[in-house]
């Protein structure tokens, strides 16, 4: 360990003229054919900065999540910092004195990307305040805003039929828990018996639940494994493994096959559960709710800022191209229309150069960007006082950021470093990362850093990524 200690700090006392363009560390990985954009630079007093390190800052590369930079930046342009989604129930006719709603109840999704079962069941109080006992008609669920959208990734795409996954959820103005199923897992008194799986939002049975998971003795170990699959008569969440007598309950997600259905089976059981009786059931519908219905109860969701902080945070797929949707200004917007307002916003940034976003989220590996782009973007932000602050919290510190693999490098760069990263696997390796840096005298900077594989190259840890960028980092931020 003391060699290698010895060894960084004399790189760091090193002038950075002889770090070779500021980034000698992160360019070994062009020797195995990864592709790399990157660029550092010094922020100016109203004016550009020193660059700092420079490595074909305007190639044309995936960004994979990095990309939720951008939705992030166009969204708080576009509506602020305090904006929030409001979702509502409507009545196609005002209830009567006794309560009865002569017609259907309509759910009006409002593209809120955080919509939760607590925000149902407020919503369901407030319902139930105005003094609604009965609805003669039906529930109808109205994702008129945009839903179903086309996927365009073969994770959503596969999603409709099967997923063993909660990031890949398919997208809906109306849809509820991050388009999620969630099961608890918890352990039968005896050993042998079949573990109690119950839905996590009540005792209704909101979906089907194959349960292949035993209950096994004391500390014998918790292994536990969901797929969701669909049939014919809609989804089921294929739970396998096993669990100790002795461990606490477990939650498991997977993505649903329809977000608009999820969202009235969640509903529907709340009504009940809150005594309101819906003779018709429920159904989903992308039309709008009719210009003369009545407004019986609202829920305001999140602050955008909250909501960005989730975001950018977890690298949500699902939030973030919900915001990407929110943002387009065509009607019942497919995904990569939603892109175009975000283009159009960078668009109009002087010097960023070629952007395409497929989506918001970057799952699409189809997206493309420049190191030089993006701290275009973050100087940008940067220079927007009423905005900046929500901007810049959204994003992780290494040090104590919710992603753990990101605690890497030297002490410099885990407590000066504010970034994002972006992760992809197929069809090439995608690993980048972007953000603010500060210097050891106070300046403030940015970076942007790309890399992409292609079909040749072997497989990029982010270990081989961030062991070198955090040294090069540290150089600089050490250096001014």
């Amino acid at each position: 360990m003391l060699p290698r200690c010895l060894s960084l700090c004399l790189l760091l006392l090193l002038p950075l003229t002889a770090l070779g363009q500021g980034f000698s560390h992160l360019e070994e990985l062009a020797d195995d054919g990864f592709r790399i954009g990157a660029e550092a630079r010094l922020l100016g007093n109203g004016g550009p900065g020193e660059t700092l390190g420079s490595l074909s800052p305007e190639r044309q590369l995936s960004p994979a999540s990095v990309s939720k930079i951008y939705t992030a930046a166009a969204a708080l342009a576009r509506f602020g910092p305090q904006h929030r989604f409001t979702t509502r129930l409507l009545g196609s006719a005002e209830p009567d004195a006794e309560g009865v709603l002569q017609g259907d109840l309509i759910l009006d999704g409002g593209g809120d990307p955080a919509l939760t079962s607590e925000d149902l069941w407020r919503l369901v109080q407030r319902l139930h305040q105005a003094g609604v006992r009965q609805v003669t008609g039906r529930l109808v669920v109205s994702q008129w805003r945009f839903g179903p959208v086309a996927c365009l990734t073969t994770d959503r795409c596969e999603g409709q039929r099967r997923v063993d996954n909660a990031y890949s959820a398919l997208l809906s103005s109306a849809a509820v828990n991050y388009g999620n199923w969630c099961v608890t897992v918890a352990p039968a008194r005896t050993a042998g018996a079949p573990a109690r799986v119950t839905p996590c939002d009540g005792q209704a049975d909101l979906v089907r639940i194959d349960n292949r998971i035993e209950t096994r003795p004391p500390d014998s170990g918790t292994e536990l494994s969901a797929l969701r699959v669909t049939d014919g008569d809609g989804d089921v969440m294929r739970v396998s493994g096993q669990i100790s007598t002795n461990a606490r309950p477990r939650e498991l997600y997977r993505t649903s096959s329809d977000p608009a259905e999820q969202a009235g089976r969640t509903l529907m059981a709340m009504l009940e559960q809150a005594g309101i009786a819906v003779a018709g059931g429920h159904v989903t519908t992308t039309l709008e709710p009719p210009a003369g219905a009545s407004r019986l109860a609202a829920v305001d969701g999140k602050p955008l800022q909250e909501l960005l902080l989730r975001t950018l945070n977890y690298s949500n797929n699902f939030m973030a191209d919900t915001l990407t949707l929110d943002l387009a200004t065509t009607p019942r917007p497919s995904l990569s229309q939603g892109g175009d307002a975000i283009e159009a916003f960078a668009g109009g940034l002087p010097g960023h150069g070629p952007l395409r976003l497929d989506s918001g989220s970057g799952l699409t590996p189809e997206n493309r960007t420049s190191a030089a782009g993006v701290n275009v973007l973050l100087e940008h932000m940067f220079r927007q006082p009423s905005l900046f602050p929500s901007f810049v919290a959204a994003l992780q510190s290494p040090s104590n950021g919710v992603m753990r693999f990101i605690r890497r490098g030297p002490a410099t760069f885990q407590d000066h470093v504010m970034l994002k990263t972006g992760t992809l696997n197929q069809p090439v390796s995608v690993r980048a990362a972007a953000g603010y840096f500060r210097t050891r005298s106070g300046r403030w900077g940015v970076f942007s850093v790309l890399v992409n594989g292609t079909g040749s190259t072997p497989y990029l840890s982010w270990s081989q990524v961030l062991d070198r960028l955090s040294v090069d980092l540290a150089a600089m931020i050490e250096a001014h």
